[in-house]
C-alpha cells in the first residue's frame, strides 16, 4: 500500500513570496504618499517666502529731496517730493496710494486724488490723461496741499519733526522723516533733510 507523504515546501516559498510582494507594494505607496507630502509642502513654503517678500519690500523709493513751501505764520504750506519704482519694483497704482503726514500732535491722511501730481516720463512732464500706473523709467511728483485746502496739512511750525507715509496697496509703506527748517519766510521753498 502507498503511502501518501504531504510535502508542504512548495506551498511554504509561495507564501513567503506574496508576503515580500505586500510588503514591497505596501512600501511603495507610503513612499508615494511621503513624497507627495514634501512636494506639497515644499510648494507652500515657496509660495510663503515669495508672497512675504513681495509684502515686505516696497515698490517705491524716494527720487531726489523733500522740498517744503512755508505758508504764513511761521508754518510748512506744502510737501513736494518725486517717487519712482524702487529696482526690480512691480508697477503700482497710484489710485491706491495713501500719503499720511503725521506730527507730534496730529495725523492726516491723503489719497492721491486729493494730493497734486505732476507725471514725468525720462525726465520730460507728461501732459494730458495719465493711466495713474507709477512703471518703469517714469516719476510722480508728489504735492501734498497745505492750509485752505481739504483735508488740511496738519500745523508742522519751525523746528518741528514730521513723517509723510507712503502707503501701496501691496508692499510695504515708504517712511519719510524730516524736520523743518528754523525760520519759514512765507512763499519761500526749503530742502529738508
Amino acid at each position: 500500500m502507498s503511502k501518501l507523504v504531504k510535502n508542504e515546501d512548495a506551498f511554504t516559498g509561495l507564501e513567503a513570496a506574496i508576503v515580500l510582494i505586500a510588503f514591497i507594494v505596501v512600501a511603495a505607496v507610503f513612499s508615494y504618499v511621503m513624497l507627495g507630502a514634501g512636494f506639497f509642502a515644499t510648494g507652500e513654503a515657496q509660495r510663503v517666502v515669495g508672497t512675504g517678500v513681495a509684502q515686505a519690500s516696497s515698490n517705491l523709493e524716494l527720487s531726489g529731496p523733500v522740498i517744503v513751501t512755508a505758508a504764513d505764520g511761521n508754518m510748512v504750506g506744502k510737501i513736494n517730493f518725486i517717487l519712482q519704482l524702487a529696482a526690480g519694483g512691480a508697477s503700482v497704482d497710484m489710485q491706491k496710494v495713501t500719503f499720511t503726514v503725521a506730527t507730534a500732535e496730529a495725523v492726516e491722511t491723503y489719497t492721491y486724488d486729493q494730493v497734486d501730481p505732476k507725471w514725468y516720463a525720462k525726465g520730460v512732464e507728461q501732459q494730458g490723461d495719465q493711466n495713474d500706473m507709477l512703471d518703469k523709467f517714469e516719476m510722480v511728483m508728489i504735492t501734498i496741499p497745505g492750509e485752505g485746502e481739504t483735508p488740511d496739512l496738519p500745523t508742522i511750525g519751525s523746528n518741528e519733526r514730521f513723517t509723510v507715509e507712503v502707503k501701496p496697496d501691496i508692499g510695504a509703506a515708504l517712511p519719510i522723516n524730516r524736520i523743518a527748517p528754523p525760520d519759514l519766510l512765507a512763499k519761500h521753498n526749503y530742502e529738508v533733510y
